[in-house]
């Protein structure tokens, strides 16, 4: 089965004097979850952005398929002035939505409002709903479900699993207890 995601030998830094990581090599298939855990600070958001390709690293390569993101601040991740169904639309089919809907337990009207008259939680939901109706190869998840009380974590991440024969999760998280229930490795930064 070919890799999704390899990363080799990978070092970067945002000045040469302090590197956030040297020789950093990683690889994800379909099929597999693997978390990243690391002190704040450790570069694991950075991580994302080098994948992504919104950074350059100093050295190494990185060659990835087609990622959606699921940001950690659910209210940097929608525009405020337009509803959260433009915004779902506007970069994923809507064939689905109902299904994902009723997955994560969330009302179709809520998706008419603007972030701002959301929780925390909904929007966070909302995010995650729009990144798996992108359906990308893999799903990057940077603190997916901090702003989830604990019955809806759970019921969230059950649902991402049962993605994983359709895709490859990279997981941020500093929850080791939810790293070790879900992830098929740990890679500490």
């Amino acid at each position: 089965m070919p890799h999704l995601l390899r990363v080799s030998n990978l070092s970067f830094g945002y000045n040469k004097e302090s590197l956030l990581f040297r020789d950093l090599s990683l690889t994800l298939k379909r099929g597999e979850l693997k978390a990243i855990v690391g002190e704040s600070g450790a570069g694991k958001s950075t991580l994302f952005e080098l994948i992504l390709k919104n950074l350059k690293p100093l050295s190494g390569k990185i060659s990835v398929a087609s990622c959606s993101l699921v940001f950690q601040d659910p209210y940097s991740s929608f525009h405020p002035s337009y509803t959260l169904l433009n915004q779902i639309q506007d970069v994923a089919s809507l064939d689905e939505l109902q299904k994902y809907l009723k997955l994560i337990n969330l009302d179709y009207e809520l998706l008419l409002k603007l972030p701002h008259e959301l929780s925390g939680g909904q929007l966070q939901r909302a995010s995650i709903l729009r990144a798996i109706l992108m359906k990308p190869d893999i799903l990057l998840l940077d603190e997916p479900t901090s702003a989830l009380d604990n019955v809806i974590q759970l019921e969230v991440m059950k649902m991402l699993m049962n993605h994983l024969d359709t895709m490859a999760m990279l997981l941020i998280t500093h929850d080791m207890e939810l790293a070790e229930w879900c992830a098929d490795e740990i890679i500490t930064i």
